[in-house]
């Protein structure tokens, strides 16, 4: 077992199929519109590691003078992606159900705690955000989550928990 995910340690390394990841990218880019508003387009998504991308637009500008992301677009989408990471580590916990199966198990995901550390201004053409879950427990799931500029330069870090049951 990995102790940290409490998944066998060949959870980590599954493929996911087409169609679960198909669904996740429906369920988290369609459905949730908020993230459709920010832009926020899934990149990869791994039983360890899921990535987005979001491209700067007009609208997301925090601040006029610099052309700066506007700091809630980045709590927003960090805050979205450790949700997405927490569906991926259930979906690998689950794999010997269908998928649809496993797209369902979503449905009481929400957020309990967030805390975002803005370590410099984000200014970039397009942004990549990271996610992992650092502890899946029955109840609650814990997760780590960066946001990068194109350069791969850490504009924010931040730590969230998740109600799941």
């Amino acid at each position: 077992m990995t102790k940290a995910l409490n998944l066998p340690a060949s959870a980590l390394s599954v493929e996911f199929e087409d169609e679960f990841i198909a669904g996740l990218k429906n369920i988290f880019e369609e459905k949730i519109v908020f993230n459709q508003l920010l832009g926020l387009k899934i990149t990869s998504v791994k039983a360890e590691r899921v990535t987005a991308r979001i491209t700067m637009q007009p609208q997301l500008v925090g601040h006029y003078a610099y052309n700066r992301i506007h700091g809630g677009v980045i709590s927003a989408g960090l805050d979205a992606m450790g949700g997405l990471a927490v569906m991926a580590a259930i979906g690998a916990r689950h794999m010997d159900e269908a998928p649809q199966q496993r797209l369902h198990r979503f449905g009481k995901l929400g957020t309990i705690d967030l805390r975002v550390d803005y370590l410099r201004p984000g200014i970039s053409d397009y942004f990549e955000l990271r996610a992992e879950v650092l502890r899946l427990g029955s109840r609650v799931a814990s997760t780590r989550m960066e946001f990068l500029g194109a350069d791969g330069t850490l504009f924010s870090t931040a730590a969230a928990a998740y109600i799941v049951s």
